[in-house]
């Protein structure tokens, strides 16, 4: 699945994890403080990013913003125990470690019958969504304040 969100997100992606009940919100959280440090101040880019992407039966959308105000909406059900070597419910951990090291706010909707389609659209949505919200469009901070 890191794949797909590399892929998708056009990020340069290597992760090492051990096996572990907190592995997958440290994961979330190195990959978050990396966009994080990677945007810096956020100047110049676009700052909000949205995707959905069919995988067969299943949907995801994914709506985020680059706020600086950590927060995830994850509306969906997974039905399985494990997909993999993926235990399911780890995905809520890790999505909420990525926010609030990237310090976004993200929108999460999905459905479908099976459940690996489900996760992939998830993750391809996801990296598409960072993708856009992290490209240069203009310059400046992308806010009415001033600051994010």
């Amino acid at each position: 699945m890191l794949r797909a969100f590399a892929k998708t997100g056009l990020l340069d992606l290597t992760a090492r994890a051990e096996s572990g009940f907190y592995r997958n919100d440290a994961l979330g959280e190195a990959i978050g403080l990396a966009l994080n440090s990677a945007l810096k101040d956020r100047s110049g880019i676009r700052r909000y990013g949205s995707a959905a992407v069919p995988m067969d039966e299943a949907l995801a959308e994914v709506a985020l913003d680059f706020s600086g105000r950590p927060s995830l909406v994850f509306a969906g059900k997974l039905k399985s125990e494990r997909i993999g070597d993926f235990e399911v419910q780890g995905i809520r951990p890790f999505l909420e470690a990525l926010a609030n090291g990237a310090r976004l706010t993200l929108h999460i909707r999905f459905y479908g019958e099976n459940d690996h389609h489900q996760m992939e659209s998830i993750f391809k949505a996801l990296g598409l969504a960072v993708r856009q919200a992290a490209s240069k469009e203009g310059e400046g901070i992308p806010s009415t304040k001033g600051v994010i």
